[in-house]
C-alpha cells in the first residue's frame, strides 16, 4: 500500500527464494513437457487460463495507472480507501498516506492538513524516508526553496535499508528524482535531471505529474519550449485546489512569452 515504504524485512530471503524459484520453474518445465505429449488438451486448457489471468492482472494495472495519472485525487483515494481501513497504524499511516494522495495531485493545503492528523510514535517515526520525500515535494509546491533542498539532502543521506532488486532501485530512484525535483523549482538543475525526472514519472506512475511539471521547469530554463509542451500535453484539467492548475498556466504563459519574443 506504502509505495514509498523501506521495510528491510519486505526482501528477506530474496535470494533463497529465487534460487528455489528456479528450481521449482525447471522441474515444473520438465514436468510440462512430459505432461504435454500425453495430454496436449489438458495442457492447452491450462495455458489458455494462465494466459487469461495474466491478462486480467494486466488490465486492473493498466487500470491502476489510469486512475494514477487522472489528477483525480478522489478516485485514488476511493482507490486506496480498503487498504486503508486494514493498515497497521491506522492513526498514523492513514493520514499519512492521505497525505500522500493529495500532495501527488498538487492539493498542498490539503496535504499539510493531512499531516498535521497522523499521530506521532513509532510508525511516525518508522516512516522518515516517505515523510523526507513529502516534504521536499510540498516545500518545492510552496515555493520555500531552501527548505525542500534540505530535506532533499537529508533523504539522499538516509541509510539505504538492507533490501534488493525492485524495491531498492525504486527507492534510490525516488530519492534522486527528490532531489532533482527540488533543484528543478530552485532553478538549479543539473545534467542529467531532467531525463532522470522523466524516467521517475514513468517508472512510478503515482508521482507522474509531479515529475513532469519540474521537467518542464527544467525544459523552459533550457529554452525547449517544444520539449516543455510535450510533457504537458496531457495534463488533466486540474482543479482550483491543485498547485499544478498555477504551474501549468505558468509555463503555457512562459511558452507563449518565449515564442512571442522570438517571432
Amino acid at each position: 500500500m506504502d509505495p514509498f515504504n523501506n521495510d528491510a524485512g519486505a526482501n528477506q530471503g530474496e535470494r533463497l527464494f529465487r534460487l528455489l524459484l528456479f528450481i521449482a520453474s525447471a522441474a515444473l518445465a520438465a514436468a510440462l513437457l512430459r505432461f504435454t505429449w500425453r495430454e496436449p488438451l489438458v495442457v492447452g486448457t491450462a495455458l489458455g487460463l494462465v494466459l487469461a489471468l495474466a491478462s486480467v492482472r494486466w488490465l486492473a494495472r493498466k487500470r491502476l495507472i489510469r486512475v494514477l495519472r487522472s489528477g483525480d485525487v478522489r478516485a485514488l483515494l476511493d482507490r486506496w480507501s480498503p487498504a486503508l481501513r486494514r493498515a497497521p497504524h491506522p492513526a498514523t499511516m492513514a493520514p499519512l498516506m492521505t497525505a500522500t494522495a493529495f500532495t501527488v495531485c498538487g492539493w498542498v493545503a490539503k496535504a499539510r492538513g493531512a499531516l498535521a492528523l497522523a499521530e506521532r510514535g513509532p510508525a511516525w517515526e518508522a516512516a522518515l524516508e516517505h515523510r523526507l520525500f513529502l516534504e521536499t515535494l510540498l516545500d518545492a509546491f510552496e515555493g520555500d526553496l531552501d527548505s525542500a533542498l534540505v530535506h532533499a539532502r537529508r533523504l539522499e543521506r538516509l541509510p539505504l535499508p538492507e533490501v534488493g532488486g525492485t524495491l531498492r532501485h525504486r527507492i534510490l530512484s525516488l530519492r534522486a528524482a527528490a532531489a532533482a525535483l527540488a533543484r528543478a523549482f530552485a532553478h538549479q538543475s543539473v545534467p542529467g535531471d531532467r531525463e532522470l525526472l522523466s524516467r521517475a514519472g514513468e517508472v512510478s506512475p503515482l508521482v507522474y505529474w509531479a515529475m513532469r511539471y519540474a521537467a518542464a521547469v527544467i525544459a523552459i530554463d533550457e529554452g525547449d519550449l517544444g520539449g516543455a509542451k510535450g510533457l504537458l500535453s496531457n495534463a488533466p484539467p486540474w482543479p482550483d485546489e491543485s498547485t499544478f492548475k498555477a504551474f501549468h498556466e505558468e509555463i503555457t504563459e512562459q511558452i507563449g512569452l518565449h515564442r512571442s519574443l522570438q517571432a
